[in-house]
């Protein structure tokens, strides 16, 4: 899922850069092709993960086209930011891979 949602921002991000873009929406496309490497290798994901659903969140109320994928980036985003990062990241060689367990039935 960390794949996905970090190839779907930093795809178009890098796109819109390669165009030379105006200022305001260079800052928008740095922003989201930081975040997007940064979701993709697994590196400060619920950070990160919380930073993109409220962006994507921004972006659906005032974006003029494309509602649908804004939705499903900032749902998945916000996912991720409550899940965690997963085994296979960065955030699990750094910080260790957290399991939560749940507890025991009492009968």
């Amino acid at each position: 899922m960390r794949l996905v949602v970090g190839i779907a921002l930093a795809v178009p991000a890098g796109s819109i850069l390669l165009a030379d873009p105006p200022t305001s929406t260079t800052i928008a496309s740095v922003v989201l092709l930081g975040t997007g490497i940064l979701l993709a290798f697994g590196l400060y994901t619920p950070i990160v993960g919380t930073i993109v659903a409220f962006v994507e969140a921004y972006r659906l109320v005032t974006g003029p086209a494309d509602r649908l994928t804004y939705l499903l980036i900032a749902t998945l985003a916000a996912a991720l930011a409550m899940l965690g990062p997963g085994r296979w990241s960065v955030d699990a060689r750094l910080f260790g891979w957290k399991r939560i367990e749940p507890s025991p039935r009492k009968r």
